[in-house]
C-alpha cells in the first residue's frame, strides 16, 4: 500500500470513528497521529508537532479568556442587558438574541457565548411565553455565523489564517474576516425572523436552567425570609444543601443564626421535612436541610465534599449574577488582547497567552480555574489532527485530490473549484467536527490555488464559511449539541431551519468572498 492509500485509509477510519461516537474525539485524533507515526509517514516529532503549534497554543488560551467573561458573570450582564430590551414579541427577541449572541462569539468563541447565553435565553423564552425551541437553534446558528466576524470566533478561523500564511499568502487580520461575516450574520438574522416559526419545532423543554430571581424569590418563601435580606449579589450568595448519608454533620446542633463548624458560613434556616426547626437543642438528621450563607468562594469550597448533597450549585448560579468579582479585570484583558491582535504587535498565540496569564495574576481565575475551562478535547482534536495535514501535503495526497477535483470540473474555472471545495467540506462538516474538517481541507485548497495559478486567500475564506455552515445535525458542533437537551430538539428539528442557512453560507463562499479577495 503506497503512501497517498495509507493517508486515505487513516482518515476514512478517523471519519468513520467520528461519525460512530463510540470513540472520544481526542482518542480519535491521537490516533491518527500516532498512525502516521507507526505507518513510518512522519517522523515522532512531525507525529506530534501539533501539541506545540502556536494554534493550539492560542486556541486553549482562549478557553481561559471566555471562562473568565463568563464566571465573572459579563456574559450574563451583557444578556440581560440587551434582551431585556428587545420586548416581549419573538421577532424583536430574536433579532436581539442572535446580534448579541453573534458580537460575543466573535470575542470569546462560539461554544462560550452559546453555553454562557443558554440559561438567559430558556428563562427570557419562558417569561415571554415562547417555547425555548423557538429561540435556542436560532442561537447556536446565529453563533455560527457570529464566528466570522473576527479571530478570534473559532479555532477554524485560526487554523485557515495560519494555513493561508502557510501557502506563501498572508494571514487575515483580526477584523477581515468580518467582511464575509457582516453579511453572513445579516442573512442569518432575515432567515430565523422570516421564517425561523414555521420551521422550527414548538416544544416544551426537557431541561430547564436555573433562573437566579426565580430561585431567590422560592428560597424566601421557603424559609420566611425578610425582603431585606440580600441572598444574591457581587461577593455573596446562598446555596441550599441536604445532609447526606454518613455526613460528619449528622448529630451536631444547627440552628438559624449561627455560623458552621468552619466559621465561613452562616446558616440562614434549618427544615426537616419541609418544616422549620425552631429548637436550637435539636440535632441534624439524614435529609435535613440547610440554607447557607457566604462568599462564592466559601460556598464553593465548603459544599464540594460528600458531608452535604448540594441542591443548586453554588458555581452554576453565581455564573448568573451580573458583573461579579474580577468583571472589570476580566473586560480590561480582553480589551487588551483584542488591541494586539488587531494590532498584530505580537503574533496571536502571544497575545492569547499574555491574556490568560494576566488573569491568573490579578486573581480573576485561579490556576485551576483555568486549566479547568480549557476544552482539552478541541485542544487534543486540533492537536492530533494537525500532523494528518502535513500528511496529506508531504505523500501529494493534497495533490492528489486537488487535481482530482480539477479533472472533474475541467479545471478551467476557479469558480466552479471553489464551489467544489466548499460543497465537500460542507458535506463532511455536518459528519464530523468542522475543525477537524477544516485541518482536512486546508492543504488541498492550498494545492487547488497552486495549480489553478490563482490566491489562495478566496480559498482558504471560502473554506472558513464553508466549515461554519455545520446546521444539519446536532453532532456538526458542540453549540448545535448543547442547545438539543434544554430545547428538547430532535435529530430531525436540526436540517429545516439548518439547510436554507446552508445554502446561504454556500452563496456567500462562492459568490460573495470572491469580490472581496480576488482570484
Amino acid at each position: 500500500m503506497g503512501p497517498v492509500a495509507i493517508v486515505l485509509t487513516i482518515l476514512v477510519l478517523a471519519v468513520v470513528a467520528f461519525m460512530s461516537n463510540r470513540v472520544p474525539m481526542g482518542i480519535v485524533a491521537l490516533g491518527v497521529a500516532l498512525s502516521l507515526w507507526a505507518t513510518g509517514l512522519l517522523t515522532l516529532n512531525q507525529a506530534l508537532a501539533g501539541f506545540g503549534d502556536p494554534v493550539v497554543l492560542f486556541i486553549a488560551a482562549l478557553f481561559v479568556v471566555s471562562e473568565s467573561l463568563d464566571s465573572t458573570g459579563v456574559t450574563a450582564w451583557a444578556g440581560q442587558q440587551v434582551i431585556s430590551r428587545g420586548g416581549e414579541k419573538r421577532t424583536p427577541l430574536l433579532v436581539v438574541i442572535s446580534l448579541l449572541v453573534a458580537v460575543l462569539t466573535a470575542l470569546i468563541s462560539v461554544n462560550g457565548a452559546v453555553a454562557a447565553l443558554i440559561p438567559v435565553v430558556v428563562v427570557v423564552a419562558v417569561r415571554v411565553g415562547l417555547a425555548p425551541s423557538q429561540m435556542l437553534m436560532p442561537l447556536a446558528f446565529s453563533a455560527h455565523a457570529g464566528s466570522m466576524l473576527a479571530l478570534t470566533g473559532t479555532p477554524v478561523n485560526i487554523i485557515v489564517s495560519e494555513a493561508a500564511a502557510d501557502a506563501g499568502a498572508r494571514p487575515f487580520t483580526f477584523f477581515e474576516f468580518g467582511l464575509a461575516g457582516l453579511p453572513l450574520v445579516v442573512g442569518t438574522i432575515v432567515i430565523i425572523a422570516l421564517f425561523g416559526d414555521k420551521l422550527l419545532p414548538h416544544l416544551a423543554p426537557s431541561v430547564l436552567p436555573p433562573d437566579v430571581s426565580a430561585h431567590t424569590r422560592i428560597l424566601r418563601e421557603q424559609y420566611a425570609l425578610a425582603e431585606g435580606t440580600e441572598l444574591v449579589g457581587v461577593r455573596k450568595g446562598v446555596t441550599e444543601v441536604v445532609i447526606a448519608p454518613r455526613s460528619e454533620l449528622i448529630g451536631l446542633r444547627m440552628y438559624t443564626g449561627m455560623t458552621t463548624p468552619s466559621g465561613d458560613l452562616v446558616v440562614l434556616g434549618v427544615q426537616r421535612a419541609g418544616e422549620d426547626l425552631v429548637d436550637p437543642e435539636e440535632r441534624l438528621q439524614v435529609g435535613d436541610t440547610l440554607l447557607l450563607s457566604g462568599t462564592w468562594e466559601k460556598l464553593v469550597a465548603h459544599t464540594a465534599g460528600p458531608e452535604v448533597l448540594v441542591v443548586n450549585d453554588p458555581a452554576t448560579m453565581r455564573r448568573a449574577v451580573p458583573l461579579g468579582r474580577g468583571a472589570k479585570r476580566a473586560i480590561g484583558i480582553l480589551a487588551v488582547m483584542v488591541v494586539l491582535l488587531a494590532t498584530g504587535v505580537v503574533p496571536p498565540a502571544v497575545a492569547g497567552l499574555l491574556a490568560a496569564g494576566a488573569l491568573v495574576v490579578t486573581g480573576v481565575l485561579s490556576p485551576a480555574h483555568a486549566y479547568r475551562s480549557i476544552s482539552w478535547t478541541t485542544v487534543v482534536l486540533v492537536a492530533g489532527m494537525i500532523p494528518l495535514s502535513t500528511a496529506f501535503i508531504s505523500t501529494g495526497t493534497a495533490d492528489l485530490i486537488a487535481r482530482g477535483l480539477l479533472a472533474m470540473i475541467g479545471g478551467t474555472s476557479p469558480t466552479l473549484a471553489l464551489l467544489a471545495l466548499c460543497v465537500l467540506t460542507m458535506v463532511l462538516g455536518q459528519l464530523i467536527s468542522n475543525t477537524a474538517t477544516v485541518l482536512i481541507m486546508a492543504p488541498i485548497a492550498a494545492v487547488l490555488a497552486a495549480d489553478m495559478h490563482v490566491s489562495v486567500l478566496p480559498l482558504m475564506m471560502a473554506l472558513t464559511v464553508s466549515g461554519a455552515a455545520s446546521f444539519m445535525t446536532p453532532v456538526a458542533t458542540a453549540a448545535n449539541t448543547m442547545v438539543m437537551e434544554p430545547g428538547g430538539y430532535r435529530f430531525t428539528d436540526y436540517w429545516k431551519l439548518g439547510l436554507p442557512l446552508l445554502l446561504l453560507f454556500l452563496a456567500v463562499a462562492v459568490l460573495w468572498v470572491p469580490l472581496i479577495w480576488h482570484f
